[in-house]
């Protein structure tokens, strides 16, 4: 199967199985931070979108622990950048329907949530196909060490990703079935 056809597979499966999914543990996210410890604690999440992990519940426990929070605000030709966000601050609309902060301040995350539409045991990721996170992380890493974390349902995994040239690995895959 290529990328369209694995995305489109896994939607559909994602729209009827994530009101009964489980959320993600926590505790899997602070043992990667715990083992990363010499990263900065600037947090780079997302607002949920199309039955997406709530990465929202997350940040929120992040924030609480001391970390800094930062969610994208889409640019043009397919690019984003990261502004300070707390769970307290307004969000408006963008023009994809995807909350995003009002801040005009860019940050730099040095750890990154990033979602997703599928995954292998391999570290690969399917988005939804414009190339946000692929640019964004090779940006970032070319200025700073990033830890990158995927958030998925754990029937969001598939047997292979196809990639190219474009697609960046994750350093970690977290999903609702580890405990």
């Amino acid at each position: 199967m290529n990328k369209s056809e694995i995305r489109k597979k896994i939607l559909k499966i994602r729209q009827e199985n994530s009101p009964n999914s489980q959320e993600i543990n926590i505790v899997n996210i602070l043992k990667i931070l715990k083992k990363n410890k010499s990263i900065k604690k600037i947090v780079g999440g997302y607002y949920p979108y199309n039955y997406e992990i709530d990465a929202i519940k997350i940040l929120d426990k992040l924030e609480k622990l001391g970390y800094q929070i930062s969610l994208p605000k889409i640019k043009k030709k397919f690019k984003m950048n990261f502004f300070s966000w707390s769970l307290k601050d307004p969000l408006l609309i963008n023009k994809y329907g995807i909350p995003e902060p009002t801040s005009d301040k860019i940050v730099y995350p040095n750890i990154l949530l990033v979602p997703l539409v599928a995954y292998d045991s391999n570290l690969n990721r399917i988005g939804y196909g414009g190339g946000f996170y692929d640019r964004y992380i090779k940006k970032i890493k070319m200025k700073n060490n990033i830890l990158t974390i995927g958030l998925a349902y754990s029937f969001q995994k598939v047997r292979q990703v196809p990639t190219n040239k474009y697609d960046i690995k994750l350093d970690f895959i977290v999903n609702d079935r580890e405990k």
